[in-house]
């Protein structure tokens, strides 16, 4: 339990596999979560459903990396149909945007029409990232946007995508659970090695990323 979030602190907690929540955005006290279970998405078992890889292809949406970050975090703190609360607070805010200034801390953005309409943060330690947020104001902005953090990941030397949960809206991916201890090895795998996020996925990891085959 915490009342005040740091750059450092959330660095040194998402290294032993902690990640904060609070009861709601106006609860000043910080839950550190620990899940016995975690989600993660395989870089290399990632499914892109038939209708979103059109999508993806036709170019709907202009992607951008971290050009609108506190725009992101504040987006996806908003009250949704399904989601009557969020866990964002300031001190949340703020801490990530100083992670993000630090470099350790990313955005993908979903544009149309020159407005930011979809997107996802996340922290990105060694070759990890750990996925934090998503949010979407048109039709699958938020799912092009995942599409392209996994193609940016690949492009990049990742080897962890993070979910913390599994719910149903990842399903769809791939995202599959793992004990507490193995997420753990692979963490510290991850952590030992160095990865670095473009800003722009280039086009032949993203019909990888398209044409990889379920498994």
């Amino acid at each position: 339990m915490s009342s005040q979030l740091t750059p450092d602190l959330l660095i040194r907690a998402y290294s032993v596999g902690l990640f904060p929540m609070a009861e709601s955005h106006d609860d000043p006290t910080l839950y550190w979560i620990d899940p016995e279970w975690r989600g993660v998405l395989p870089l290399n078992g990632f499914h892109v459903p038939r209708s979103l890889r059109k999508v993806v292809r036709k170019g709907t949406f202009d992607i951008h990396v971290n050009k609108a970050f506190r725009d992101v975090i504040l987006a996806c703190a908003e009250p949704t149909d399904d989601r009557d609360d969020t866990w964002i607070n300031e001190n949340i805010l703020d801490a990530y945007c100083a992670l993000h200034k630090m470099g350790c801390a990313h955005s993908i953005e979903a544009w149309l029409d020159g407005e930011l309409v979809g997107g996802l943060y996340g922290v990105s330690l060694g070759q990890a990232f750990f996925g934090e947020s998503m949010f979407s104001r048109a039709t699958n902005a938020s799912k092009v946007a995942l599409v392209h953090l996994v193609a940016l990941m690949r492009q990049g030397g990742y080897t962890l995508l993070d979910t913390q949960f599994v719910n149903d809206h990842l399903k769809q991916f791939g995202v599959v659970e793992i004990p507490r201890e193995r997420y753990r090895s692979d963490l510290a795998r991850a952590l030992a090695g160095r990865a670095s996020l473009p800003l722009e996925a280039d086009p032949e990891f993203i019909e990888q990323v398209l044409s990889q085959h379920d498994h």
